[in-house]
């Protein structure tokens, strides 16, 4: 049996014998996409197979990030939080192979995998297997989401310390379950977004969006619903999937942004306009 990896969200599907019927469910939703051409489907050996290179970085002590490149799917950055008690590995890698095995590996693998939200889910299942079983946390909101049942996959909801000082969070606003992780450190705090709030192009900014893609907006009140939830917890540093961060004032600067977008937003400024 084969497990497939769909083409444009690189989220894993069940293991049969062949490619799943029809498209990608995830994908036919309004927050993604199916290609013009046609639903593609793929596999973890022909992803392994690919000429790419695994790309590691160091952020700070005890957080790394990793990517492929060229990258797939929707190119999202893997990112590793190193504590006492194991090690997060949130929004997965949706491919597999043996180069970015070992770098994990080397920095004592997973104790948990934890995706931000349907579209991040990857390879959850296959990495849990091959990190020992460790468990997958998906929320509750989403769960119909998982496209590959497994018995490592558990439910969580509201606020869940899943390791000494990281903190998975019930944000919302992207999907129901969209979650950011909080890193307590001796420096300010970390806050892995994945794309609850994504940093833009102007230094210091961070924006909000039920679909980036296709550029549907959140309403002001999902914003200051965002917003609310975080005020409990401090974060200097901010990073997000596809590798924007805030390095400096993050929570400030997510507290600006979301006043900004909700004057626009809610009418405010419509006499600028």
């Amino acid at each position: 049996m084969t497990i497939w990896i769909c083409g444009t969200c690189g989220v894993e599907h069940p293991d049969t014998d062949r490619p799943p019927a029809g498209t990608c469910a995830i994908c036919a939703d309004d927050r993604q996409w199916v290609p013009a051409s046609g639903q593609v489907w793929t596999t973890l050996a022909k992803l392994s197979a690919d000429g790419h290179e695994v790309v590691h970085e160091e952020l700070e002590p005890g957080l790394h990030r990793f990517n492929r490149e060229p990258p797939f799917g929707i190119g999202q950055w893997t990112h590793l939080a190193r504590t006492a008690g194991g090690n997060l590995l949130w929004d997965p890698p949706n491919h597999l192979d043996a180069a970015l095995v070992a770098k994990i590996e080397e920095l004592s693998g997973a104790a948990v995998i934890v995706a931000s939200h349907p579209h991040m889910y990857g390879s959850q299942v296959s990495w849990s297997h091959r990190l020992g079983g460790i468990p997958v946390l998906v929320h509750a909101a989403d769960r119909h989401w998982v496209r590959r049942e497994d018995p490592v996959i558990r439910t969580w909801s509201g606020t869940e310390e899943v390791l000494p000082g990281v903190t998975l969070i019930e944000a919302g606003g992207h999907f129901p379950g969209a979650a950011v992780a909080h890193i307590a450190t001796e420096t300010g705090g970390v806050l892995l977004v994945g794309d609850t709030m994504v940093p833009v192009a102007a230094a210091g900014w961070v924006t909000f969006m039920r679909s980036y893609p296709n550029k549907i907006p959140l309403s002001p009140g999902l914003v200051r619903r965002i917003v609310d939830r975080l005020e409990p917890y401090e974060f200097d540093r901010l990073y997000g999937l596809l590798g924007g961060k805030i390095l400096g004032d993050a929570k400030g600067a997510v507290r600006r942004s979301a006043e900004r977008y909700i004057a626009w937003a809610g009418g405010a400024n419509d006499h600028l306009g």
